[in-house]
């Protein structure tokens, strides 16, 4: 990858920084060209780096619709690129106790989903950027952030100094834009551990296009296990359970092992990445920092598991409400003007942030269920699929409730 970098901080400065070059960042830094705006990224990593995993995989027709938005042509263009699969399964203990099949979306309107690696969507995502003349400076970890009434002081790890009016963190879980401005992580880390693996599809593929849910596997003694494909390959996520070793099940030979009870053969083979993660539910105290000039966007500001896909399903419109919250805010004829836009940031997306914190919160009770609700699932079991509404209860609990209003407040001066 390349872009041009700015030389020097001495000359005119962007209105607007973003720190952080992923999905989400990128997100920002589009909708603030769609703007009309001038903006740089700073980002801590190497022009070229690469990230391993396929990560944030599943992008839904909402954050699709968005970056259609701010980008016409982006969101067709990444499902053009990804997996759509109409079925989905639930099992429990080896039983089918949902299915169903989705009729395929009409030519002229988004699909549901698509689902690809994060590594393609930032690729597509960065040449729109760059296309648009968004500018990447490489390199430029941030390591203080002093804002004040007239704008906002960067300085990075490389030594140089960043000015500008507005300043977007979007620099991922361990941001460094959060620390400086002291918004504080509030909200729960669950102890049980998950591990999430990426096999790439084998030469003759034995899999179908579907997703796959299990609630107690048997040829994993009762762990839960999701299945879902991804353009080149599948995702697997194993729950262990109390007792269990996260770096021996997630060891060269602990995930053969299991991989090979759970999938058809070949596909062990072909692993490419394997990571773990426990449930986190983390939503910063604030969006912005008190001068009201710094905003916080995706991971900067709230971590959720990946059950559900909330997280750049969350990030894409965070950025886009930080991005009409600065143009308008540089639009505002006094201070007093300026801050309302950025408070309407801060107060939205920490609502819709705190729904799924919470919806993320339901998910975790049903899927380390005390005892009352491991009887409940067990007896929805056993009355599924011919029970309806027992067989959508095990299909839909295991994600959490959906749907948070993404609308945007219009601001005008």
């Amino acid at each position: 990858m390349s872009s041009t970098t700015p030389s020097t901080t001495q000359g005119p400065q962007p209105p607007v920084i973003v720190v952080g070059a992923g999905p989400v960042g990128l997100t920002a830094a589009l909708a603030l060209r769609a703007y009309g705006l001038p903006v740089v990224v700073l980002e801590a990593g190497a022009d070229g780096r690469q990230r391993p995993g396929s990560r944030a995989i599943f992008t839904h027709s909402q954050t699709l619709q968005i970056l259609d938005r701010i980008s016409p042509g982006l969101g067709a263009e990444l499902y053009g690129h990804g997996v759509y699969w109409n079925t989905q399964r639930t099992f429990y203990g080896g039983k089918e106790v949902y299915a169903k099949t989705y009729p395929d979306p009409p030519a002229d309107a988004y699909p549901h989903f698509t689902s690809l690696p994060q590594v393609q969507i930032e690729a597509y995502l960065y040449a729109r950027a760059v296309a648009s003349g968004v500018e990447v400076a490489w390199e430029q970890e941030v390591t203080g952030v002093s804002a004040h009434d007239d704008g906002v002081t960067i300085t990075t790890s490389a030594g140089r100094e960043w000015l500008a009016s507005y300043v977007i963190g979007a620099d991922g879980s361990r941001s460094n834009v959060r620390k400086q401005i002291g918004a504080r992580m509030e909200g729960s880390k669950d102890d049980g551990w998950y591990i999430v693996v990426d096999v790439d599809e084998i030469a003759e593929p034995a899999l179908p296009q579907e997703r796959h849910f299990h609630y107690a596997h048997p040829a994993v003694d009762g762990r839960n296990v999701l299945v879902v494909p991804f353009a080149g390959g599948y995702r697997v996520d194993l729950q262990l359970v109390d007792g269990d070793d996260p770096e021996e099940l997630a060891s060269t030979d602990g995930v053969r092992g299991w991989l090979d009870a759970v999938l058809p053969p070949g596909y062990s083979d072909r692993t490419s990445w394997v990571s773990t993660y426990q449930f986190l539910q983390l939503v910063a105290h604030d969006f912005a920092d008190p001068a009201r000039r710094v905003l916080l966007v995706g991971e900067a500001a709230h971590l959720f598991a990946p059950f559900g896909a909330r997280g750049l399903n969350s990030g894409v419109p965070d950025a886009e409400s930080a991005a009409i919250a600065v143009a308008a805010a540089l639009q505002a004829s006094n201070p007093e003007a300026a801050r309302v836009p950025i408070e309407g940031f801060a107060l939205s997306r920490r609502s819709a942030a705190l729904f799924n914190r919470d919806a993320a919160g339901e998910a975790l009770a049903h899927l380390r269920p005390d005892a009352l609700t491991s009887e409940k699932i067990r007896a929805a079991a056993e009355s599924a699929p011919e029970d309806a509404e027992a067989s959508t209860w095990l299909e839909k609990a295991p994600y959490g409730p959906r749907g948070v209003h993404t609308a945007q407040t219009v601001y005008r001066y």
